[in-house]
């Protein structure tokens, strides 16, 4: 794609649920591609879980070519086990993406509510509803989990962003 055109993938990591999505970005509009999640089974080992992860956001990978991969960074919660276990998913989450050539991109919770609706302290449901609108989507193209949804937050994000960091990364 040419510079004004390009595919972005955006992940939502989780250990369990997986957010993605695929956004096309031509010129000013947005197109989107794909939403969905990628499931794991807690009665798995985690090298099984990690595994899987992997290997879909691979397939992904390959059957939509994406330019770039953007990502939520980890949120660390109360909850240390569990940002641990999201820190292992996100860690592979970026390497498949680094093994299949992309360029990765890191956005915080915060940048994406502000990017998605001018408020870093919005709620789900106000992230939803400017999906829909910016999208000019309908509810029934995401599927019911809130990753899904937040994949494509991270997608419009970086959207929104992606010259200004493509500048700032050249200064680096």
């Amino acid at each position: 794609m040419a510079a004004a055109e390009f595919r972005i993938i955006g992940i939502d990591p989780g250990l369990e649920t997986t957010g993605v999505s695929i956004l096309d970005v031509k010129g000013s509009k947005y197109l989107p591609v794909y939403s969905s999640c990628i499931i794991t089974s807690k009665n798995d080992m985690m090298s099984v879980r990690l595994k899987n992860i992997f290997n879909e956001l691979t397939h992904l990978i390959k059957k939509f070519e994406p330019d770039c991969l953007a990502i939520e960074e980890l949120f660390f919660s109360a909850n240390a086990k569990t940002a641990i276990n999201v820190g292992h998913a996100r860690g592979v989450l970026v390497l498949a993406g680094s093994i299949n050539n992309l360029k990765i991109y890191e956005y915080t919770p915060l940048e994406i509510k502000q990017a998605v609706v001018g408020y870093g302290r919005a709620t789900k449901k106000q992230i939803k509803y400017m999906l829909k609108i910016i999208l000019n989507t309908s509810d029934d193209f995401f599927p019911k989990k809130d990753d899904a949804w937040d994949a494509m937050a991270v997608s419009l994000c970086h959207a929104n962003n992606h010259k200004f960091r493509d500048k700032v990364d050249a200064l680096k």
